[in-house]
């Protein structure tokens, strides 16, 4: 839900591209860019661990509308491809997390990696796609999209158009930012409650087995762009 269903306005918008005039992609690239540098810098202030999330997908989804904007329907549902697979996976680490320790709140957890090595691992993985590590999904259809964000402004006469490429990368560069923030709160340092601490454990099977699968498709998705 928090990875696909969200960005069903990003499949309409790509569904009726030859219906968007020129200025109504302007509008479009701008809105994305906007709201993909303004969801990072929410992010980055959050101490709820499913709202980091939910602004993080916010911020996502403006990359995909921005792509869509740019005139590349392509690599903007492919970035909706591979975020369904590492938010998907972020979302359901989270549950994992708040599952042991019952609270949402990443000034509760801490030291988790140890208690929670399976849950830690995928979660990193899904981290490292999120923030456009090379070699795993997200880098390929985040630099798809930013690749046709710099051509349409080269293409274009006015020198303003370079601002959603601009407000891209700074997104780009937030993104990893507030997902370390949220890893070393979550998993690193000393514990910050002791009692959940304690009782905090890995999760059954049920929920470990689909971390693990959509932690591989995390990493292996992008040969769809071929």
């Amino acid at each position: 839900h928090a990875a696909t269903m969200v960005a069903a306005g990003v499949y309409m918008v790509a569904r009726l591209a030859p219906l968007f005039g020129a200025t109504a992609l302007l509008v479009v690239l701008y809105v994305g860019a906007i709201t993909a540098f303004l969801a990072a810098m929410i992010a980055l202030v959050k101490t709820d661990f499913k709202r980091v999330l939910a602004f993080s997908t916010l911020s996502q989804l403006g990359y995909m509308v921005m792509g869509l904007g740019a005139g590349d329907p392509v690599n903007a549902m492919f970035h909706l491809t591979t975020h369904a697979m590492f938010k998907g996976l972020l979302f359901l680490t989270a549950g994992s997390v708040i599952h042991a320790v019952h609270s949402q709140e990443i000034t509760d957890m801490g030291g988790l990696r140890k208690k929670m090595p399976i849950t830690f691992v995928t979660f990193m993985i899904g981290t490292l796609a999120l923030a456009g590590v090379p070699g795993l999904s997200g880098f390929y259809s985040k630099d798809g999209i930013l690749g046709s964000t710099l051509a349409f402004a080269m293409l274009a006469e006015n020198p303003i158009h370079y601002l959603p490429f601009v407000l891209g990368i700074l997104a780009a560069a937030l993104t990893p930012f507030y997902m370390m923030r949220l890893t070393f709160k979550a998993f690193f340092g000393k514990p910050a409650d002791q009692e959940r601490y304690d009782h905090a454990h890995e999760s059954p099977w049920n929920m470990t087995v689909p971390l693990i699968i959509l932690a591989i498709l995390a990493i292996f998705v992008s040969g769809f762009n071929f």
